[in-house]
């Protein structure tokens, strides 16, 4: 674990960006699709966004999915494998766990009270939870610092789950059915030691799951119940939801870990009680769903004209080479991020234990992608800590790149020095076992 622990990934290189292992010989499966309109003069490209959805599979990946949208127009597609002891074949209409997209979720949520006049965005988070966030920390963090991972507090995961930085595989099987409470949690996050002064970003889980306890206290609903009332069937969406137990209710794939290479053979965790993740991660949707609720955020229909401004008020998301600017910035639950071939667009991403998902959409929300996959922490280093060029990776960048654009293309071999895609601090990533251990 040294060399994984020593490695940065502020700013992932192409091949490390969100999961990975060789896939099995039985995962050659052709992506399957089906569209909403016909081929002909279609602004989708179907066999071209078929072509690169399969080189993700190609590359490692066992198994994803996927829905592109250009308008009225829509793609779906699906590659590779479900169940990788069966062969069982990935369906583009699958369920997936979505991890930090729930983010964006909440932060709508928060946001909707603020336009009540019940929150006040650069209001201390301590007027509202005197006695969950005391002291100067209470007085000083503000619910915007919550929302954009100014705030200067640690994450809880590592605290929670304590043996990762050992044994991922003992640490992860020990948590699938533990139930956690959210203020346990933050508690554990609050007590942890900063990685960043107040004022920077740094991405933390704890922020989210204050959002949530802020939410209980001016509704007095729960907030995973309020969320579900007020943003998710708002929003229209037939298949998103905060899972009851640790399975999820709908068909869905197989979901396998294998935490930077320590555990092998990839494990599949798609039972696991989400309660470490509440408010903060712990969703499971679709990729269509997820296209209809950011293109109703994006086009105002879920916030007013003013929240969603505040919303897409970004700070830089890590510290670029001087001279050169931040190609990711993090609005409150939202971020913009300039992809290799130029572009910039809006959306989140998410990684929990075995389970991928990445949604980036246009700034009017008419060109769409969302893609689930489901083997996580493929990304593999050099005895001095370095990310090592990572195929999986490169496919993953080069087919959501070419979906949002509108220009699918293969994308580049991995290389040392590679052009790097900047994405917020992953979940459990290597320079926090460090700082951990």
């Amino acid at each position: 674990m040294t060399a994984v622990a020593s490695a940065v990934l502020l700013s992932l290189a192409v091949g490390a960006l969100p999961a990975s292992a060789a896939a099995p010989q039985s995962a050659s499966v052709t992506a399957s699709e089906a569209s909403a309109a016909p081929a002909a003069a279609s602004a989708l490209d179907r066999k071209a966004l078929r072509a690169s959805l399969d080189a993700f599979h190609k590359a490692g990946m066992y198994g994803a999915y996927s829905s592109v949208r250009d308008g009225s127009e829509q793609w779906r597609g699906a590659t590779g494998v479900a169940d990788i002891g069966n062969g069982r074949p990935m369906q583009p209409h699958y369920q997936h766990r979505i991890g930090s997209i729930t983010k964006t979720f909440t932060s709508v949520a928060v946001l909707q009270q603020v336009a009540k006049g019940r929150v006040a965005l650069d209001a201390p988070i301590g007027d509202y939870l005197p006695e969950l966030v005391p002291g100067e920390r209470g007085r000083q963090v503000t619910v915007r610092m919550l929302l954009n991972h100014t705030s200067g507090i640690a994450d809880y995961i590592l605290p929670a789950f304590p043996k990762l930085a050992q044994d991922p595989g003992q640490a992860l099987d020990e948590g699938r059915f533990r139930k956690l409470d959210p203020e346990d949690l933050i508690r554990l996050g609050l007590a942890a030691k900063p990685v960043a002064p107040r004022g920077t970003h740094s991405y933390s889980n704890t922020n989210y799951l204050i959002a949530g306890q802020l939410l209980k206290k001016v509704t007095g609903q729960d907030p995973e119940a309020y969320i579900s009332r007020n943003v998710i069937r708002k929003a229209g969406l037939r298949h998103t939801y905060f899972p009851h137990s640790p399975r999820i209710s709908g068909p869905h794939a197989k979901m396998y870990e294998s935490f930077y290479g320590t555990i092998e053979p990839a494990r599949d965790y798609s039972v696991y009680d989400m309660s470490w993740a509440g408010t903060a991660g712990a969703m499971v949707s679709t990729t269509d769903d997820l296209n209809n609720f950011y293109r109703q955020l994006l086009s105002g229909k879920l916030l007013g004209a003013a929240e969603l401004r505040e919303m897409k008020r970004t700070v830089p998301a890590y510290e670029p080479e001087p001279g050169q600017e931040a190609q990711m910035r993090y609005g409150l639950g939202l971020y913009t991020l300039q992809m290799p071939s130029g572009g910039w667009y809006w959306g989140h991403d998410g990684g929990v234990f075995g389970a991928g998902t990445w949604a980036l959409s246009t700034e009017d929300g008419r060109r769409q992608v969302a893609i689930g996959y489901n083997l996580m922490k493929y990304e593999r280093f050099a005895d001095d800590g370095t990310p090592l060029p990572n195929p999986i990776g490169a496919a993953l960048v080069g087919y959501v790149d070419g979906a949002v654009s509108g220009t699918p293309a293969k994308p580049a071999a991995p290389a040392r020095g590679a052009a790097q895609v900047p994405v917020p601090q992953r979940l459990v990533a290597p320079e926090q076992l460090l700082r951990h251990g």
